[in-house]
């Protein structure tokens, strides 16, 4: 269980480095600007739980600013950790998901964990995206369940 745990850390951080690159080459190619959504997370959920972040001023706004990456480095090694010991379970029992599938089931798990909290906050609606939202988010998801998946792997 330790080995899955550790392992998935690693894999869940290799992930995130690849979700973060293709979302930026994004940005880049396209000219498009970021996104405002981990932030505004950041300050909806602190709202809800009752938490205050520090500051004020362009001193919490920079908080805040580092606070939305995190958050999403936090989810990105999280899903791998999950997806370690899931793995680790499932070759103990001597099974292995076919790579196509654990790579989507990852890649799947990865955007729920990410926009689930953003939906709930009502910080953005899924249902309201357009096809190109939707690939913009999608994609990057995907580079992430792959790089993730392939470094679980032995």
């Amino acid at each position: 269980m330790g080995r899955g745990i550790l392992r998935g850390a690693v894999a869940g951080a290799a992930g995130t480095t690849a979700l973060d690159a293709v979302t930026y080459l994004d940005m880049a190619v396209r000219g498009r600007g970021t996104s405002s959504t981990p932030e505004d997370t950041v300050e909806r959920g602190a709202h809800v739980v009752g938490l205050k972040i520090p500051g004020e001023g362009e001193t919490r706004a920079n908080r805040v600013q580092g606070l939305g990456p995190l958050s999403g480095i936090a989810v990105g090694v999280g899903t791998g950790v999950a997806s370690g010991v899931v793995q680790a379970t499932l070759r103990s029992r001597g099974q292995r998901l076919p790579a196509a599938v654990g790579v989507l089931a990852v890649s799947a798990a990865a955007m729920a964990l990410a926009n689930g909290p953003m939906t709930v906050l009502g910080v953005t609606d899924p249902r309201t995206w357009s096809a190109t939202d939707w690939l913009s988010d999608a994609v990057p998801h995907l580079a992430y369940g792959l790089v993730t998946y392939a470094a679980l792997q032995d």
